[in-house]
């Protein structure tokens, strides 16, 4: 718990920190600073981790390298359709929407990984649910209704997709690593996983739109703090889903709602009403239920 609410802490600071970046940055540009700036710092605590212990690497399965290489392309497109959320919409409100991440990481851990939740868990995953959408309706059914072809709405969801394909790919990956101590399990998966992202995205960037891949590292100093907020999130979600099921630790991880709600109301200055706030508080009701009873 400790572990994914920190995890949860430090990617709401990096996202918010890549919207930011959008004054200066493409969508595409704010999403490859996560991996540009994150892939070094954590090949570093990879090359740490192992020369301190003094251990070799873990066998790597063959199936290891597809599983990583879909999850990595999953985060690429989620963290790419959650920043054009966010511009379509608001911060708080593109994260509401992404929010329904935890249902689709249930049914693809249920399907994928043989790993369903009890049945009061899937109770209060509904719980959860059903405050996001109250949320996402400011209050009212009839606008979730109208709501529905939202451009933000789909690229919310799009968002959710991804993440929970991604969160899926790197428990599988990690674990196909055998018994090698947790962390040393958690920062290899990441280490590849960054890897492969910063190749797939920077190369597109360098074919499609050069200025904006060079405008990523002259705009360094606003960059590396997504970097160094990314792999402490990335690490931290990759040695949680590695502890236990991925279902369990995301809907965890949905008290970003009420943090991203927090950075809403006193850093960017945006007004919402007291039933987004009872909302809210039926997420937090659904996540306890998940941890009580999943």
């Amino acid at each position: 718990m400790p572990i994914t609410l920190a995890a949860a802490t430090f990617q709401i600071l990096r996202t918010s920190r890549q919207h930011q970046l959008r004054s200066i940055l493409s969508v595409n540009a704010a999403g490859y600073v996560r991996y540009a700036y994150g892939f070094p710092l954590a090949l570093v605590a990879a090359v740490a981790t192992y020369a301190i212990s003094r251990r070799g690497l873990p066998d790597i399965p063959l199936r290891f390298w597809p599983i990583i290489a879909g999850a990595g392309i999953a985060q690429i497109g989620g963290t790419l359709a959650l920043l054009k959320s966010f511009d379509l919409r608001d911060f708080a409100i593109g994260t509401v929407y992404a929010k329904t991440e935890i249902v689709l990481v249930a049914i693809v851990s249920a399907v994928a990984l043989g790993e369903p939740l009890a049945p009061l868990g899937w109770v209060a995953v509904v719980l959860c649910m059903i405050g996001v959408a109250w949320l996402a309706a400011r209050g009212g059914l009839r606008t979730v209704l109208s709501s529905a072809g939202d451009p933000a709405a789909l690229m919310g969801v799009l968002a959710a997709a991804g993440f929970a394909v991604a969160a899926v790919g790197i428990r599988a990956a990690s674990n196909s690593l055998g018994d090698a101590p947790i962390w040393h399990r958690a920062v290899l998966t990441l280490t590849v996983m960054l890897g492969i992202q910063t190749v797939i995205n920077g190369s597109q960037l360098a074919a499609t739109n050069r200025s904006e891949l060079a405008a990523v590292y002259r705009n360094w100093r606003a960059a590396l703090p997504v970097g160094i907020l990314s792999v402490a999130g990335s690490a931290g979600w990759a040695t949680a889903v590695t502890l236990t099921n991925a279902t369990k630790v995301r809907t965890l991880g949905q008290v970003e709602l009420l943090m991203a709600f927090a950075i809403s109301v006193f850093w960017l200055h945006e007004h919402h009403e007291r039933s987004e706030y009872a909302a809210s508080a039926l997420v937090l009701a659904g996540v306890i239920g998940v941890i009580a009873f999943g």
